[in-house]
């Protein structure tokens, strides 16, 4: 198609108006302009069509014989297109809301409270997808990521949604009378992580902690690194907000903390107007910090 070939959207809408509601008036009204300008799009389009659509009837105006074909298939044309977006529209309103997040969040923070959001919006379909991979957040696809990070995500739009500080923590039934002062103190125990992370050797670093060439490190999914830590299994290195509950009824036991101001948990979403499952999403992820 050659879109040149084509007179402007603005004068096709002005006469399709004109031809629905048969007045100059009613036509500007109904696109919210005046009457003088669907008058000027009309003349426009007569122009540039080279044929006469409208014509003087008494005290209003008439539609030609060739003005009253035109009106037909232009007429057809827009219903069309309006058919189109509004099932595109009940499509992008309908389809489940797919929201990934690491496991460990899953478990810890989002599944105890999601029957709430569940019991508030059940015409909401949910798709969550709990990976440690980074997913792409694609028209049609993921709505929304929780992710923990400094909040840079370049072309995105992010918002803090959990502060949290990163711990250090083994079951009291582990770490026993042990004394652990420094990092290196704890290189002979057996250490958790959740799966596809590197938390364990990244901490050690930062600590500057030489990591052994032979370390017992388990890996695992995020649910099974805190039941891990629960039995005394092992050490790990995570969000505080994770084990919280654990380390105030006394099952865990912090051994070091580092307070990072800049991280924590984002929302991260596609620039533009969110569609509305996702809006209400964010709304209600809002409500629970």
């Amino acid at each position: 198609m050659n879109w040149r070939d084509l007179p402007s959207l603005n004068s096709l809408r002005a006469f399709a108006a004109v031809a629905e509601t048969g007045s100059l008036s009613k036509a500007g009204t109904s696109l919210n302009v005046s009457h003088a300008a669907i008058s000027q799009q009309v003349r426009g389009l007569e122009t540039r069509l080279g044929v006469q659509l409208i014509e003087k009837q008494g005290r209003g105006i008439a539609l030609t014989a060739q003005g009253l074909i035109f009106a037909r298939d232009l007429t057809a044309g827009f219903e069309t297109i309006a058919q189109a977006v509004s099932a595109l529209s009940d499509e992008d309103t309908t389809r489940p809301l797919q929201v990934t997040m690491t496991p460990m969040f899953a478990v810890t923070w989002l599944m105890p409270r999601i029957s709430d959001f569940r019991h508030q919006h059940p015409e909401i379909e949910l798709m969550l997808n709990p990976t440690v991979e980074v997913v792409a957040l694609a028209p049609g696809g993921v709505d929304i990521a929780i992710r923990a990070s400094s909040g840079r995500w370049p072309g995105m739009i992010s918002e803090r949604l959990v502060d949290t500080d990163f711990v250090v923590v083994a079951a009291t039934s582990l770490i026993g009378d042990r004394q652990i002062n420094e990092p290196k103190d704890l290189l002979d125990l057996p250490w958790l992580q959740e799966l596809g992370t590197n938390e364990v050797s990244r901490w050690l670093a930062d600590q500057g902690v030489i990591v052994p060439e032979r370390m017992s490190i388990s890996h695992l999914p995020g649910y099974m690194v805190l039941e891990g830590l629960r039995n005394g299994d092992g050490v790990a290195a995570t969000a505080r907000a994770f084990v919280e509950p654990d380390v105030k009824a006394g099952r865990l036991r912090v051994l070091f903390e580092n307070a990072r101001n800049e991280t924590g948990y984002y929302m991260v979403t596609r620039p533009g107007v969110m569609r509305p499952p996702l809006k209400a999403f964010v709304t209600w992820l809002k409500r629970q910090t």
